[in-house]
């Protein structure tokens, strides 16, 4: 499917001279089944894991559309509506519509909380050919008369999974009823629970439906490990691994916002360079970090799951699962920031004895067993790669405590040992 070029498409001139100059000659498998119809008017739904391309599937037969109008959008209104979970994933689409029409005179506008309204008041004032939301933000400027969606032809629903694992939900369904009945719509998930099928049967039409994700939904090219240690274990665990050169540039997820802050600090105390994102940063605290992590200045990103949505960096070598997602789908998208663009990755994850039970839901979604006993820390992975925990220190020692992977059947044992101690006492 992939042997077909851009060209062959039937896109727009100027998107095509936009596309050659970034040297876009092969579309990926999922822009690849999704243009076509898009092109011809249809909805869609579209499952991929993240790093597939899903933003170009569906901005180019857009920016293709928009090209052939001549007038410019009434005030406060838009043309395309396209609702994201998070700022920093409408802040990314919004980078790739500007990259991608930058031979077109569109007016492109993004709207998203932790930041002024004016501005965003001032651009939706003025009417625009593609708005890119977040559900909440959208909301107040609705609520306020700064836009009106009655001329809104096209929606798009990114990462309609995340978004319904946020709370959106209720606020997707008023926006959908603010837009006009004749529409075209596209709803793009990585994952699709029934809650999210749910959601999709009631805004799509006859939909196509284009799913290139295989039916084990994790990134195939990243590699996963797990590491069963005791929480108490992982602080010296990660630094210990960081010690490998190999770990270039790493994200390292927690579930809380404190957590990525205790993370974050016990790093700096090691001399790794880091920063933190999730949702108490200021949206310029965010933006710098995720510029260090871009440009190599910073090695180690600390991210909740909410904040990370959106990150699209290339050459990420490990992920780090510092606490193991309570949702099994989360846990897709987070191996997902590595392995981007086909290239490899490397996921890591360090659980505990009371994170066993997610990492179960984990395999029972991905059909794998990530939940079964892990290789002592500090010997060799399976083939010739090494375990990414330093052999040197207090704490290397796979025999001592605090290192031995706490397996299932190593629990059973020492249980048995003591037992067996008591009743000789």
């Amino acid at each position: 499917m992939t042997s077909i070029s851009f060209s062959g498409l039937g896109l727009a001139d100027p998107v095509l001279r936009a596309l050659n100059a970034q040297n876009y000659t092969t579309p990926t498998p999922i822009q690849a089944e999704a243009i076509p119809p898009l092109m011809a008017g249809r909805d869609l739904l579209g499952i991929a894991q993240t790093g597939t391309g899903k933003t170009a599937a569906f901005a180019l037969p857009l920016l293709h559309k928009l090209a052939a109008l001549k007038s410019r959008p009434a005030p406060r209104t838009a043309r395309a509506l396209i609702l994201a979970p998070t700022r920093e994933l409408a802040g990314q689409i919004a980078d790739s519509f500007r990259l991608y029409g930058k031979h077109l005179d569109l007016s492109i506008a993004v709207v998203f909380g932790g930041v002024r309204q004016g501005p965003q008041i001032k651009a939706l004032a003025r009417g625009v050919d593609v708005l890119i939301a977040t559900p909440g933000r959208l909301m107040d400027h609705l609520g306020q008369g700064n836009i009106r969606l009655s001329e809104a032809k096209t929606l798009v629903l990114d990462e309609a999974d995340r978004m319904l694992d946020m709370g959106f939900v209720r606020d997707v369904r008023k926006i959908v009823r603010d837009l006009p009945h004749q529409r075209q719509t596209v709803f793009l998930s990585a994952t699709m629970p029934k809650e999210v099928e749910k959601l999709a049967r009631e805004i799509l039409g006859d939909a196509v439906r284009v799913e290139v994700t295989p039916k084990v939904v994790t990134v195939a090219k990243v590699e996963q490990i797990v590491h069963f240690v005791d929480a108490s274990a992982k602080r010296s665990l990660l630094t210990k691994m960081l010690e490998n050169p190999d770990m270039a540039r790493v994200i390292v997820f927690t579930r809380t916002k404190h957590g990525a802050n205790r993370v974050t600090t016990f790093l700096h105390k090691a001399s790794i360079e880091a920063s933190a994102i999730h949702g108490n940063k200021s949206q310029a605290a965010r933006q710098k970090a995720l510029d260090g992590f871009k440009s190599g200045r910073l090695r180690v990103l600390v991210a909740t799951d909410i904040a990370a949505r959106g990150i699209d960096v290339a050459d990420v070598s490990h992920v780090v699962n510092y606490e193991i997602p309570n949702e099994p789908e989360t846990y897709v998208h987070r191996i997902g920031r590595t392995a981007r663009a086909g290239a490899g990755g490397v996921a890591v994850s360090l659980c505990d004895p009371s994170e066993k039970g997610y990492l179960v839901r984990i395999d029972r979604l991905t059909g794998q067993t990530l939940a079964g006993p892990a290789p002592r820390l500090g010997k060799p992975q399976s083939g010739n790669r090494q375990n990414l925990a330093s052999k040197s220190g207090p704490n290397s020692n796979p025999n001592s405590p605090k290192s031995r992977p706490q397996t299932e059947a190593g629990r059973r044992r020492r249980r048995s040992r003591g037992a067996s101690r008591r009743k000789a006492a």
